[in-house]
Protein backbone atom coordinates (compact mmCIF):
# COMPACT_ATOMS: atom_id res chain seq x y z
CA UNK A 1 0.00 0.00 0.00
CA UNK A 2 1.41 3.37 -1.01
CA UNK A 3 1.02 6.09 1.59
CA UNK A 4 0.01 9.53 0.38
CA UNK A 5 2.62 12.24 0.74
CA UNK A 6 2.39 14.57 3.73
CA UNK A 7 1.40 17.39 1.38
CA UNK A 8 -1.44 15.32 -0.06
CA UNK A 9 -2.58 14.28 3.42
CA UNK A 10 -2.49 17.93 4.56
CA UNK A 11 -4.50 18.99 1.50
CA UNK A 12 -7.16 16.37 2.29
CA UNK A 13 -7.23 17.49 5.95
CA UNK A 14 -7.67 21.11 4.87
CA UNK A 15 -10.41 20.14 2.39
CA UNK A 16 -12.26 18.20 5.10
CA UNK A 17 -11.99 21.21 7.43
CA UNK A 18 -13.57 23.35 4.70
CA UNK A 19 -16.43 20.87 4.37
CA UNK A 20 -16.94 20.72 8.14
CA UNK A 21 -16.71 24.48 8.57
CA UNK A 22 -20.52 24.70 8.48
CA UNK A 23 -20.28 23.68 12.16
CA UNK A 24 -18.36 26.87 12.96
CA UNK A 25 -21.29 28.48 14.82
CA UNK A 26 -20.99 25.61 17.32
CA UNK A 27 -17.23 26.04 17.54
CA UNK A 28 -17.02 29.53 19.04
CA UNK A 29 -13.74 31.38 19.04
CA UNK A 30 -11.58 28.25 19.20
CA UNK A 31 -13.05 26.82 16.00
CA UNK A 32 -12.74 23.25 14.87
CA UNK A 33 -9.51 21.64 16.05
CA UNK A 34 -7.73 19.16 13.83
CA UNK A 35 -5.17 17.02 15.68
CA UNK A 36 -2.95 14.19 14.56
CA UNK A 37 -3.68 10.89 16.28
CA UNK A 38 -2.70 7.28 15.62
CA UNK A 39 -1.62 7.99 12.05
CA UNK A 40 -4.83 9.91 11.32
CA UNK A 41 -6.50 13.16 12.29
CA UNK A 42 -9.32 13.91 14.69
CA UNK A 43 -11.67 16.88 14.38
CA UNK A 44 -13.23 18.24 17.54
CA UNK A 45 -15.01 21.20 19.05
CA UNK A 46 -14.44 21.91 22.74
CA UNK A 47 -12.67 18.56 23.12
CA UNK A 48 -15.58 16.58 21.66
CA UNK A 49 -14.46 14.55 18.66
CA UNK A 50 -17.05 14.29 15.89
CA UNK A 51 -14.98 13.26 12.87
CA UNK A 52 -11.72 11.55 12.01
CA UNK A 53 -9.57 10.96 8.98
CA UNK A 54 -8.21 7.43 8.82
CA UNK A 55 -7.32 5.15 5.93
CA UNK A 56 -7.50 8.15 3.58
CA UNK A 57 -11.20 8.73 4.33
CA UNK A 58 -13.33 11.08 6.37
CA UNK A 59 -15.40 9.29 9.02
CA UNK A 60 -18.21 10.87 11.05
CA UNK A 61 -19.28 9.92 14.57
CA UNK A 62 -22.58 8.06 14.93
CA UNK A 63 -24.69 6.79 17.79
CA UNK A 64 -27.93 4.85 18.15
CA UNK A 65 -29.89 7.94 17.13
CA UNK A 66 -28.04 8.50 13.83
CA UNK A 67 -26.73 5.06 12.82
CA UNK A 68 -29.78 4.09 10.73
CA UNK A 69 -29.53 7.27 8.64
CA UNK A 70 -25.90 6.52 7.81
CA UNK A 71 -26.72 2.89 7.02
CA UNK A 72 -29.65 3.89 4.77
CA UNK A 73 -27.20 6.08 2.83
CA UNK A 74 -24.97 2.99 2.43
CA UNK A 75 -22.17 4.48 4.50
CA UNK A 76 -19.70 1.95 5.92
CA UNK A 77 -18.72 1.46 9.54
CA UNK A 78 -15.12 2.07 10.60
CA UNK A 79 -13.51 -1.35 10.95
CA UNK A 80 -9.97 -2.27 11.84
CA UNK A 81 -8.12 -5.52 12.36
CA UNK A 82 -5.65 -6.28 15.12
CA UNK A 83 -3.64 -9.43 15.65
CA UNK A 84 -6.42 -10.80 17.85
CA UNK A 85 -9.70 -9.59 16.33
CA UNK A 86 -11.68 -7.34 14.03
CA UNK A 87 -13.19 -4.33 15.77
CA UNK A 88 -15.47 -1.44 14.84
CA UNK A 89 -15.83 2.12 16.08
CA UNK A 90 -18.84 4.43 16.08
CA UNK A 91 -17.72 6.23 12.94
CA UNK A 92 -19.11 5.84 9.43
CA UNK A 93 -17.97 6.97 6.00
CA UNK A 94 -19.62 9.99 4.44
CA UNK A 95 -21.97 9.69 1.45
CA UNK A 96 -19.92 10.50 -1.68
CA UNK A 97 -22.04 13.51 -2.65
CA UNK A 98 -21.46 15.07 0.80
CA UNK A 99 -17.75 15.13 0.01
CA UNK A 100 -18.49 17.46 -2.90
CA UNK A 101 -19.73 20.54 -1.03
CA UNK A 102 -20.06 22.06 2.42
CA UNK A 103 -23.80 22.48 1.81
CA UNK A 104 -24.25 18.75 1.23
CA UNK A 105 -21.93 17.94 4.14
CA UNK A 106 -23.80 20.10 6.64
CA UNK A 107 -26.61 17.68 7.65
CA UNK A 108 -24.11 14.84 8.03
CA UNK A 109 -21.72 16.97 10.07
CA UNK A 110 -24.64 18.13 12.26
CA UNK A 111 -25.56 14.49 12.92
CA UNK A 112 -21.96 13.72 13.88
CA UNK A 113 -21.77 16.76 16.16
CA UNK A 114 -25.04 15.69 17.82
CA UNK A 115 -23.63 12.20 18.39
CA UNK A 116 -20.48 13.72 19.93
CA UNK A 117 -22.56 15.88 22.27
CA UNK A 118 -24.72 12.93 23.35
CA UNK A 119 -21.60 10.81 23.94
CA UNK A 120 -20.12 13.56 26.13
CA UNK A 121 -23.32 13.74 28.21
CA UNK A 122 -23.33 9.96 28.63
CA UNK A 123 -19.63 9.96 29.54
CA UNK A 124 -20.17 12.71 32.14
CA UNK A 125 -23.15 10.89 33.65
CA UNK A 126 -21.20 7.62 33.89
CA UNK A 127 -18.22 9.44 35.43
CA UNK A 128 -20.43 11.09 38.07
CA UNK A 129 -22.10 7.76 38.90
CA UNK A 130 -18.74 6.01 39.20
CA UNK A 131 -17.39 8.80 41.39
CA UNK A 132 -20.50 8.65 43.60
CA UNK A 133 -20.20 4.85 43.95
CA UNK A 134 -16.53 5.05 44.96
CA UNK A 135 -17.30 7.65 47.65
CA UNK A 136 -19.89 5.53 49.43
Amino acid sequence: MIKPSKATADEFRDYCLELLDTLSPHAGVAGIAGKRMFGGISFSIDGKTFAIIAMDQLWLKVDDETRATFEQARCEIFTYVTAKKTSTMNYYTVPPDAMESATLMRPWAERAWGAALRAAITKTAKSKKLKKNTQT
